[in-house]
């Protein structure tokens, strides 16, 4: 799916009672591709419960909506208040937490509970009670287009002469990286800026790693070093059978209801738990798809396709991608979890972007397969002159003595044979 996935989603369920009314299928298979597919699910469950439990109404604050409404987080639920009904709160996203902590210079881990609490105090104090939505939304275009993670347009920064990261910067280099000592201003927040802490002791937003000159302004915020992600590796096989009108078909099973890519559709898999053979990989999948199918395959059918990486966030997944093609495809049948695609039909379908890798692999696979057959027939038909080895140069022939013997000669044996030769 591309970038106007969402938007195409509001054109097809245009109100509440719209999407409320489809199935998750239907859902999964409008998300496909965007990511972070439990959010199409989380929307779906929303707007059931909006119909069924609250008589087709929105909650009409920030604090009902984060209570009655799956999946709706502190963020979601102060943009929508902010925004959509105008009431007076902040809102703390990605852009909104760099842009606080450049200004206040916050140089702790920007995800810890203490300066969490501190950037949605700020942000609640900050914002404008007049126009609470257009505020939020300024901030964080400002955090988009302005203050970015990397390459900060400072120079065209509305609230710069109130950034304490940028005062900071200008200090440091005036004083050739000498401590910077500032004097203490009368403060209406209990919350010491930075620049206080040596009065205060230890602070919970001091950066806990040193000033790095280079940086800048984009020493804030500080975010914590990211966990490695998970490694797995999946066996994963591509079933096929012949299809009713010509065109081959894809066995797909339906994942849980609950965890990674929830309700999607998938190849057969089975999660990899240690290394194995080539060999012990075929037997599993054999066992596992006989199971699926109700039916008797032999571990030679089973032919190995490749490798395909795809990153998750949290996951750096690996699936070992075998294929098996069934001769028959009429004695197959298609369960409640389990059901059968062309490959254009597959493309639309709710599958995450994982498996559209593997169709393209095992489709690659195949096409290369079908063009070196091609090449072994035409060798066939023209016989050996193409492949003539370059010519050599002509060498002198051992005599009879050693073709009849087949023993090695003695030097001496082979030039006397030579000789005799010539």
């Amino acid at each position: 799916m591309d970038e106007d996935s969402p938007f195409i989603m509001f054109q097809r369920w245009p109100t509440v009672q719209d999407l409320a009314a489809a199935t998750l299928e239907e859902v999964n298979q409008m998300w496909a591709g965007l990511g972070y597919y439990s959010r199409g699910k989380r929307l779906h469950e929303g707007a059931q419960k909006v119909v069924t439990e609250l008589k087709g109404q929105m909650p009409p604050t920030v604090d009902g909506l984060l209570k009655q409404l799956p999946g709706v987080g502190r963020y979601t639920a102060a943009a929508i208040g902010s925004i959509a009904l105008g009431q007076v709160t902040g809102t703390v996203d990605g852009n909104v937490i760099r842009v606080l902590c450049r200004l206040r210079a916050i140089g702790a881990d920007s995800t810890s509970p203490a300066v969490t609490e501190a950037l949605w105090g700020l942000a609640n104090t900050l914002v404008d009670p007049e126009r609470p939505g257009d505020f939020n939304q300024a901030m964080m275009e400002l955090g988009a287009r302005v203050c970015t993670p990397k390459g900060p347009v400072c120079s065209q920064c509305p609230v710069q002469s109130h950034c304490h990261s940028y005062r900071k910067v200008r200090v440091k280099q005036e004083q050739n990286s000498k401590k910077l000592v500032w004097k203490r201003e009368t403060k209406t927040s209990a919350m010491p800026d930075i620049e206080d802490c040596v009065t205060y002791g230890t602070c919970p937003l001091c950066p806990s790693e040193p000033w790095d000159d280079e940086l800048g302004v984009q020493n804030f915020p500080r975010k914590p070093a990211k966990k490695p992600p998970r490694v797995e590796r999946t066996l994963t096989c591509v079933v096929i059978r012949p299809g009713e009108e010509g065109e081959d078909e894809y066995l797909l099973t339906q994942r849980p209801d609950k965890g990674l890519l929830a309700g999607l559709w998938e190849f057969p898999s089975l999660l990899l738990e240690e290394e194995s053979s080539e060999m012990k990989q075929k037997r599993a999948l054999c066992a596992e798809i006989s199971r699926i199918l109700g039916t008797h395959l032999t571990e030679s059918s089973f032919q190995y396709v490749g490798q395909v990486v795809h990153i998750f966030s949290h996951i750096h997944q690996t699936y070992m991608v075998h294929s098996v093609r069934l001769t028959d495809g009429g004695t197959q049948t298609q369960t409640e979890n389990t059901q059968w695609l062309t490959r254009s039909a597959l493309h639309e379908a709710a599958v995450s972007t994982g498996v559209k890798k593997i169709v393209k692999l095992h489709v690659s696979v195949d096409r290369q397969k079908e063009e070196t057959s091609k090449d072994g027939k035409k060798q066939n038909t023209t016989g050996i002159k193409n492949n003539k080895k370059p010519p050599t140069s002509k060498k002198p022939k051992l005599g009879a003595a050693a073709k009849s013997t087949g023993r090695q000669l003695t030097l001496s044996s082979f030039f006397k044979e030579v000789k005799e030769e010539s």
